[in-house]
């Protein structure tokens, strides 16, 4: 199960990146965001349980400037996603000890968001513009978040 349909996928690497991807890329692509979400998350409860706390807050999750920056980016393309898709997504894998902040629930979706958009930008570092991006494009952006994420 994905975190979003595979339209918001393609409209947000069109609007993001000017990249346009076919219908059998946006599972590995859905398949990395989905991860990359359940990393960060993993790493904010390490960060709660540090700070003795049980429970996740916004700030535990690990956000460089630049993931910043790019979360803000997203959030001018005037794109939203839906919260509940990525909520049953998370209920499909291993539970997380602690609960997450209703801040940090609600948060979600700009999160799942940001890493398409930096996905997306990334493969347009070796992606000519408006290309239908090829299996390694993707690959490159996958090793690419992995080392970041």
């Amino acid at each position: 199960m994905a975190v979003t349909g595979a339209h918001k996928i393609e409209a947000l690497y069109k609007k993001a990146a000017g990249l346009r991807i076919d219908k059998s890329k946006v599972k590995a692509i859905s398949d990395v965001v989905d991860q990359k979400l359940y990393d960060l998350l993993v790493v904010a409860e390490g960060n709660a349980r540090y700070n003795n706390r049980d429970v996740i807050w916004m700030c535990d999750v690990p956000l460089t400037k630049a993931m910043k920056e790019s979360m803000q980016k997203f959030k001018d393309l005037e794109e939203e996603l839906e919260l509940q898709p990525i909520l049953d997504h998370l209920a499909t894998l291993p539970p997380l000890k602690y609960a997450l902040e209703e801040e940090l629930e609600k948060k979600l979706p700009d999160l799942t968001g940001t890493l398409i958009y930096v996905m997306a930008n990334i493969t347009k570092e070796f992606s000519p513009k408006d290309k239908i991006i090829s299996k390694d494009d993707m690959e490159r952006a996958e090793r690419i978040l992995n080392l970041m994420i």
